[in-house]
């Protein structure tokens, strides 16, 4: 059995070991890199991260390109899919608030699905597109949305981007508060109240089994990238010529910019019932990586193993194109841009990049 995982452990916590532990067999992670999908940089970099899993059951770590684990949920979770389909995986195990056939959910999605495409073209483009989904979900399927539930929402885009594959769908019922709780009174705290506490050496100990790597490593947050993105706004002068910027917000950018004392600020100028934060965000992190639109690339990154890990690589290598080593030739040019930006960040921070080798867990 072989059993993927898609995360980002921005940074690790008790609920990520909880959902790596209920994976069975052989457990393959693709995680976000240095950039993760809401829009924002990790607090905490990859190869961290990627310790941080291997100590805690994971045996193979593959990266999800730039241009993957920043978007939209429905291109993440098709570009995550195909990279663990490539890579063997039987079922894609992931946390949910809702537990659900999502298995019988794919093929119901797959038997609508062309009434499905024509109702999301027939709906008004005042509607961002999450919640074009979102009705097209609770119309044609019949399924409720209550509350904040962002992983089931994730959930379904994996059981969209799992049509055409044989893998299972295995949801795990998600523990503790919810996805952006700061509730504290819990066996399980959320990622965002981690990065709330971050400084909290007792805190880190209560909710996170790698509390230790937290501490040490070399941290950031949007802000201390936010006098580069002030100076791309400003200095660009066709913002358009960015990934996925438009003229209606490249106009709002370039006034928006001028009063915005912070990154909060600035993001709460543009977001609208159209523009959510979190497409702000991604917007906002292309501008700041100059983001080009560019093919994804064909090889996949190995970030770390296990023994076990190790095994079926060279099991597969003669299959599916693998980098466990970056030179002179780019894996992906534009996840090296985006590294390369990420590093100004913090001084603190190691090359992420060349030279580096997958990390090896005891």
């Amino acid at each position: 059995m072989i059993s993927g995982v898609i995360a980002e452990f921005n940074p690790f916590h008790k609920g990520h070991a909880y959902l790596l532990d209920q994976a069975e067999g052989l457990k393959i992670v693709a995680m976000s890199g240095n950039f993760v999908q809401r829009g924002e940089p990790a607090i905490i970099d990859k190869w961290t991260r990627t310790q941080m899993a291997l100590d805690n059951g994971a045996d193979l770590v593959v990266e999800l390109p730039f241009s993957v684990s920043v978007q939209a949920a429905d291109f993440f979770a098709q570009g995550a899919v195909d990279i663990l389909a490539r890579l063997g995986m039987d079922q894609l195990v992931f946390g949910t608030e809702q537990l659900l056939d999502y298995n019988a959910l794919k093929n119901s999605y797959q038997d609508k699905k062309k009434q499905i495409e024509a109702y999301l073209a027939s709906l008004p483009d005042s509607l961002s597109y999450p919640q074009k989904t979102q009705q097209a979900w609770q119309e044609l399927l019949g399924l409720d949305f209550s509350g904040d539930t962002p992983n089931h929402i994730l959930g379904l885009a994996y059981t969209k981007a799992a049509i055409g594959h044989a893998f299972d769908l295995r949801p795990v019922q998600r523990q503790g508060a919810g996805f952006h709780s700061l509730a504290l009174d819990t066996d399980f705290a959320s990622a965002t109240a981690l990065r709330q506490g971050i400084d909290q050496p007792d805190f880190l100990e209560k909710f996170s089994p790698a509390a230790q790597l937290i501490t040490a490593a070399a941290k950031v947050t949007w802000q201390d990238y936010f006098p580069l993105l002030r100076y791309q706004i400003m200095v660009q002068s066709d913002l358009t010529k960015i990934y996925q910027v438009n003229q209606e917000m490249a106009v709002r950018l370039k006034e928006a910019i001028k009063t915005s004392l912070s990154f909060e600020e600035l993001v709460a100028k543009l977001a609208t019932k159209r523009y959510t934060k979190a497409r702000v965000r991604r917007l906002l992190t292309y501008i700041l990586v100059q983001a080009q639109e560019a093919p994804l690339p064909q090889s996949i990154r190995i970030l770390g193993f296990s023994p076990q890990g190790q095994e079926h690589l060279s099991k597969i290598k003669s299959q599916v194109d693998l980098v466990s080593r970056i030179g002179k030739a780019a894996w992906d040019q534009m996840t090296q841009q985006a590294d390369r930006i990420y590093q100004l960040g913090n001084p603190d921070l190691p090359e992420q990049n060349y030279g580096r080798v997958p990390l090896r867990s005891k």
